[in-house]
């Protein structure tokens, strides 16, 4: 019963947000509290919420503090020679710019920290996105499923949590896969490089000086999911050889001037910046992601301690101090608002036994035949298990037992450990990871969107993993 229930809850949860029939917050609290109501266990509804929110406080914690301080360094001008180097490489061509963004997501991930990556890529990408009428969501989805294949990196989580659940040496799970993962980043790069033509010929490119114009200029919203990317005007653009072209849709025959707030970012002469404080900000930021990386403190208490450094050294005045974090005052709201009513959600999940039934449910369901193939089913079952379950959940929960039936048949746990990681490129567009709601807010795009756009890209990805695995004879 609570099998069925616990899916039953998670699908109703995907089909209304990507109806879009109610807000991911209002879903993320309410169908967990009337699920748990439908158990019979209504009465400890307050006990799971309490125990969900205490888990991910610290999560939650992170990333206010995190969007404040990357917010101050958008506004005082760290990242605007990133913005005008990847525009310049791009040379405002959507093919170039989705590959860069996968790019740029892929380097940002060394630092082991999704909510990080994404509000560092988003940053640099989204003024390029907007200004070139690009769509959103592939901007979100290049950056969620590039940043979960590095997630697999031996301090990103997964690998340590697989290493510890199974008592293994991290390093032996982890270089091994390296091909494997090598491939599959290859091809999100492949991937990148097919949106971005396929958005080459939706809309054509502007030449990199047109793209610098200043707010005269009209561009094309694009068509596609998410805010921001949705119905297209008309506008006139160059082509790769140089000839005008009509970018056609506009419902309303309007155009949109192209002083986008998203655009700003390459404003020089916005109010907040601070450009003699270049190189502390820099070496701020370099300080603050080295300190994260060998874990001196707790990454909520990196960012706290560098937001009220980066605030009091760039804005003295108390006023501009306000001012500042009011700026920021929606993303904070929105993604720690999104945190917390995660918390109700896997709260219940766990709390109720959902979860343990659903994963007994599944390993129970394997034929016997297959137990000599437990690492091909165990690479399998981990893209629809990490997308329905934390990490934690996964890693702790499921994969011993996933192990000690493949060891029954003579499969080494190495080789478990090592195909568990394979859905790492879906888990990071999953509901129930807090970074995805940083990617989604930054970027104004719908959850629900997102997800449609995402997971399919993002499976495949998977796949394209498991499948090197097996081949280089990894899984």
């Amino acid at each position: 019963m609570l099998t069925v229930l616990g899916f039953a809850m998670i699908a109703t949860f995907l089909v209304l947000i990507m109806m879009k029939k109610m807000s991911p917050i209002a879903a993320l609290v309410l169908i967990p509290a009337l699920f748990c109501v439908a158990v019979g266990q209504g009465a400890q509804l307050g006990d799971y919420v309490i125990e969900g929110v205490g888990k991910l406080a610290p999560t939650a914690a992170m990333l206010m503090f995190a969007i404040v301080y990357f917010g101050v360094m958008i506004d005082v001008g760290l990242f605007d020679p990133i913005v005008r180097g990847i525009l310049r490489f791009c040379k405002a061509d959507p093919v170039r710019v989705v590959v860069g963004t996968a790019v740029l997501a892929a380097i940002v991930s060394l630092d082991g920290d999704g909510s990080t990556t994404f509000m560092i890529t988003v940053s640099a990408m989204y003024p390029l996105y907007k200004r070139l009428g690009m769509s959103l969501v592939v901007m979100t989805g290049v950056a969620a499923t590039a940043n979960g294949v590095m997630n697999t990196l031996p301090w990103g989580g997964p690998t340590a949590r697989a290493a510890t659940a199974l008592k293994l040496d991290a390093a032996d799970i982890f270089v091994p896969m390296i091909p494997a993962l090598g491939v599959g980043l290859l091809f999100v790069f492949a991937l990148a490089y097919v949106l971005g033509r396929r958005e080459r010929r939706r809309i054509g490119y502007l030449t990199l000086d047109e793209a610098l114009v200043p707010e005269t200029e009209t561009v094309l919203v694009a068509a596609g999911g998410g805010s921001g990317t949705g119905t297209g005007t008309d506008t006139t653009r160059k082509s790769v050889g140089g000839s005008a072209e009509s970018a056609a849709g506009s419902a309303a025959g309007s155009v949109e001037a192209a002083d986008d707030e998203g655009f700003q970012g390459l404003d020089p002469n916005r109010p907040t910046l601070r450009p003699k404080l270049y190189w502390f900000n820099a070496g701020l930021t370099i300080v603050l992601l080295t300190a994260m990386i060998l874990e001196l403190l707790p990454i909520p208490v990196l960012f706290l301690l560098g937001a009220a450094l980066a605030l009091t050294v760039n804005y003295p005045d108390m006023a501009e101090q306000k001012a500042r974090i009011a700026a920021h005052a929606d993303n904070v709201l929105n993604v720690s608002g999104m945190v917390f009513a995660a918390a109700v959600f896997t709260g219940v999940l766990t709390g109720t036994g959902m979860v343990e039934h659903m994963a007994d449910w599944l390993v129970g369901a394997i034929p016997e035949g297959m137990g000599p193939h437990m690492a091909v089913v165990t690479g399998i079952l981990s893209l629809p298990l990490t997308y329905f379950m934390s990490n934690d959940g996964f890693y702790f929960g499921v994969l011993p037992v996933l192990a000690e039936a493949g060891a029954a048949h003579g499969v080494s746990p190495l080789e478990i450990a090592r195909a568990s990681l394979v859905g790492q490129a879906l888990h990071m567009s999953s509901p129930l990871v807090p970074a995805v709601y940083v990617l989604v807010g930054m970027a104004k795009v719908e959850f629900g969107d997102h997800t449609r756009f995402t997971v399919k890209w993002a499976a495949l990805t998977s796949l394209v993993v498991l499948a090197a695995g097996i081949l280089f004879g990894i899984i």
